[in-house]
């Protein structure tokens, strides 16, 4: 059963993202690479395009031994690890992005950062998440992200939706 397999992030060739999605999905596969709206600039114009929040990784869910299917996807370079051991990555992390996209609220990729307050969410779509309350400007940014790859993605929020983490201490 495919659902208790692991999730790993897939490398794909530049701009692939979509369509390795597409064909791993094809392929009997749960994949994903989500997207936010960018505009891009021309010498001549500016166009709005879906462009990838972690660009070049498609993330896939798939049992280890099979990964001669995933590999020999067109646009797949390789799978993550290191040390030559695959990288998992950890469901929660996968459910606290695919909670985002769903929510429908602006997202965008994020720089990946280790300091700040972690927070929960305490009302709204993204009720029960956990993340880095960043503040750009006037604005509020939750932020989440894959630390494994050290990527990350920010979505805005109000100030009422965010109530400090609860931080365990490890006894010393």
């Amino acid at each position: 059963m495919r659902e208790l397999c692991p999730w790993y992030a897939i490398t794909v060739k530049h701009q692939h993202e979509q369509s390795v999605r597409s064909l791993l999905e094809s392929k009997g596969l749960e994949a994903m690479a989500p997207t936010y709206r960018g505009c891009r600039r021309w010498s001549d114009r500016l166009k709005e395009l879906e462009l990838p929040i972690f660009g070049g990784y498609v993330f896939c869910r798939f049992p280890y031994p099979e990964r001669i299917q995933v590999l020999d996807t067109p646009g797949v370079v390789k799978v993550v690890s290191f040390g030559g051991k695959p990288a998992e990555i950890p469901d929660a992390e996968i459910a606290a992005i695919q909670t985002v996209i769903m929510s429908r609220l602006p997202a965008r990729p994020w720089p990946y950062l280790k300091l700040g307050d972690r927070v929960c969410i305490a009302r709204g779509p993204l009720r029960g998440l956990e993340g880095t309350l960043l503040r750009e400007k006037d604005r509020l940014h939750l932020v989440v992200g894959v630390e494994l790859l050290q990527r990350a993605m920010a979505v805005e929020l109000e100030v009422d939706m965010v109530e400090p983490a609860r931080v365990l201490r490890a006894a010393v």
